[in-house]
């Protein structure tokens, strides 16, 4: 006990010791004792209305934005308009074709009613084309399906229009080819191809199960090809041939009302030999009416025999 009392300071000095330590640390007054603490609240961060959002440069721009109290971090439109330049821009990108992968699927969807009909365009730069195109009209409905595939996606490329009444319609295109044979698509509502007075009145009826063949002669670009029923659904199989068995492109069809969704498209036939087959798929109660005339003629061809050209067995021979 004695010891104790030495070491600790006597009543006198407590008091001068009290007030060296405020001194130094005044720290210590604010410092809560023991289970009496009072808990004080986090700090939070607030946002100062000192710096303008990016897209306001102008000093109209930032005193306006300096006076706005409910910002909470998005974009204050700044009230300019787009120019002439900027909505061309705009209006090309939409317009411009969308590279579509190996195994890889888009979808254009198209929510206004107004629009009946789409055009779709396919190519390569030289590489065999391998698509599959479908219309989605609502859930688990798929009105159109078809299948295409072309051996040449530059020189022959694909163009087809799809009826598309009662939006909301969905385009779906999807490459069912390998990684190493993408191909550019584009749909676009507003130039659609339409077919010839020619082409609208010289169709034939094909019956279920039968064929018909359409040569043409070499001066002939391309031809347009319509198909179309009574309301009846359309399966069909388009086939572009030059020469014995050499399929250059193939279009396998299905369409559920060949009345209001009938099928065009034009098939580019570059060279000589070149024969159009359209089979109808169905059975023999689904008939279907079909149109196959020339649409680019070419008439600077000539008629002269070509080292190392194609040869016409049948051909004609002028002398």
């Amino acid at each position: 006990t004695t010891t104790r009392h030495h070491l600790q300071p006597s009543p006198s000095r407590r008091l001068p010791m009290l007030f060296a330590s405020l001194i130094v640390a005044p720290a210590l007054l604010l410092t809560p004792s023991g289970s009496t603490a009072l808990r004080m609240p986090s700090p939070m961060m607030q946002l100062r209305d000192t710096a303008a959002p990016i897209g306001t440069s102008t000093t109209t721009d930032t005193a306006n934005y300096q006076g706005t109290a409910n910002y909470q971090g998005r974009v204050v439109p700044t009230g300019r308009q787009q120019s002439i330049a900027q909505q061309a821009r705009a209006k090309q990108a939409q317009e411009t074709e969308i590279l579509v992968q190996g195994g890889s699927l888009r979808t254009w969807s198209y929510r206004n009613p107004a629009v009946d009909e789409v055009q779709v365009t396919l190519f390569t730069e030289g590489r065999p084309l391998d698509a599959d195109i479908e219309l989605w009209h609502g859930p688990d409905n798929t009105p159109v399906k078809m299948r295409v595939y072309v051996e040449n996606g530059e020189m022959r490329p694909f163009s087809c229009v799809v009826e598309t009444p009662r939006g909301p319609n969905t385009i779906a295109l999807r490459n069912i080819g390998q990684l190493e044979f993408p191909f550019a698509a584009k749909v676009d509502h507003l130039r659609v191809d339409r077919p010839s007075q020619e082409c609208l009145y010289s169709s034939s009826t094909i019956q279920g199960g039968a064929l018909r063949t359409y040569p043409f002669e070499p001066a002939v670009d391309s031809v347009q090809v319509l198909l179309k029923t009574d309301g009846r659904p359309l399966n069909a199989r388009i086939e572009l041939l030059q020469g014995p068995n050499n399929n250059k492109q193939v279009i396998e069809l299905y369409t559920e009302d060949g009345l209001n969704r009938p099928f065009f498209c034009t098939l580019r036939t570059p060279g000589s030999g070149n024969v159009v087959r359209v089979v109808n798929t169905a059975p023999v109660e689904f008939p279907m009416a079909a149109s196959v005339v020339a649409h680019e003629i070419n008439n600077n061809i000539g008629s002269d025999a070509v080292l190392g050209g194609d040869v016409v067995i049948g051909g004609d021979l002028s002398w």
